[in-house]
């Protein structure tokens, strides 16, 4: 019986070095037919699966769940991969296995797999623009070696998928002409979902400023009082706290402040593409953070302290809920956000054209 090509594809990441071979006798088809049926795309995934199952054995291997798997390749390869950020990273794994698994699937089934690819390839690149600059600045920096820069690669490609995905053609819902002329005609007061989503997005992004500041040092007193007494791990040496609230300050901020102006303004449909890219970036990049701050790897000093744990959970947690209820709003609702109907023009009429 010919198992379901994902099954494959996972079987595959797991004996990388055999990966052809193994697709040729698991999937019960000539390679060539194989090859056929798939773009490029497949084959970043395959290699994306692998590393993801090296990732997981890092994470469980760290929490000492198993042993004897990565020893070498710590001392030898990837040192940083110890820390209690990498090993959070490393659980985020399997939150892109799943995905690259379900995208695997529908790829093969004849479904649409664009938002998926979206929602990955943001999760993909933002764990990469915070682990390559955190390891080559932070307490890393002097002992990189060669393979380390087996990353630079997983980088570039990450941003290539990411640019297939955002040209392949954006599938949009059916609404009709009135129901959109409709919505287009409320203002902000009278989409109540809106406006509490706008109101979010304007205090994530004071907060990412805020943060911006603590971490360039910045000399007020608040910024004193949040770093010793809320946020410690901010000051962390192994530097990747550090790389990401600057990658929040000078990236999140601007791509925030787009995404306020398109839920602002009628016809933006580009929203329903870089909400869902921006939600699996703070995905990854909150679950990181938040995991980091508390786990035992983490020095005792620069861990959350207990009194604050809560508030400090909380506020990061917000961080990574307000971007993915944006991307479910402008998915679920979509009619603010498509192009304007042509004036005069009504539905009717454009039955009738």
């Amino acid at each position: 019986m010919k198992p379901p090509v994902e099954v494959s594809v996972f079987l595959l990441s797991l004996l990388v070095h055999h990966r052809l071979s193994c697709l040729h006798s698991t999937g019960g088809a000539s390679l060539n037919s194989i090859i056929s049926l798939v773009s490029s795309l497949f084959v970043v995934f395959a290699e994306f699966t692998f590393g993801g199952m090296v990732g997981l054995t890092n994470a469980l291997e760290q929490d000492r769940f198993i042993s004897g798997f990565m020893d070498f390749y710590l001392k030898m390869g990837e040192p940083h991969l110890s820390t209690s950020y990498a090993v959070m990273m490393s659980y985020w794994e399997v939150a892109h296995l799943i995905l690259l698994l379900t995208i695997i699937h529908r790829m093969f089934s004849g479904k649409s797999y664009r938002s998926l690819g979206l929602l990955w390839a943001g999760s993909s690149i933002a764990n990469q623009i915070v682990l390559i600059p955190g390891v080559v600045i932070g307490k890393y920096g002097s002992n990189i070696r060669p393979a380390f820069f087996r990353n630079a690669p997983f980088f570039l490609v990450s941003f290539w998928a990411a640019s297939l995905f955002f040209s392949r053609p954006r599938e949009m819902p059916i609404v009709t002409a009135d129901k959109i002329a409709a919505e287009q005609k409320k203002g902000l007061l009278s989409r109540p979902a809106d406006l509490l989503l706008s109101l979010l997005l304007l205090g994530a992004v004071a907060f990412f400023v805020f943060r911006g500041f603590v971490v360039l040092d910045c000399p007020l007193d608040a910024c004193f009082t949040y770093i010793y007494q809320y946020e410690p791990y901010l000051k962390d040496p192994v530097g990747f706290s550090r790389v990401m609230m600057l990658v929040y300050f000078f990236y999140a901020v601007p791509l925030v402040s787009i995404l306020l102006y398109g839920l602002n303004t009628p016809g933006c449909s580009w929203m329903l593409d870089w909400t869902i890219f921006f939600a699996g970036a703070m995905a990854q990049t909150q679950w990181c953070h938040i995991g980091a701050s508390l786990h035992s790897r983490t020095p005792f000093t620069y861990r959350t302290p207990a009194d604050k744990r809560w508030p400090v959970i909380a506020l990061n947690v917000l961080l990574a809920i307000v971007p993915a209820l944006l991307a479910l709003r402008c998915r679920t609702n979509p009619a603010f956000l498509m192009k304007p109907v042509p004036k005069g023009q009504s539905n009717d009429d454009k039955k009738k054209n």
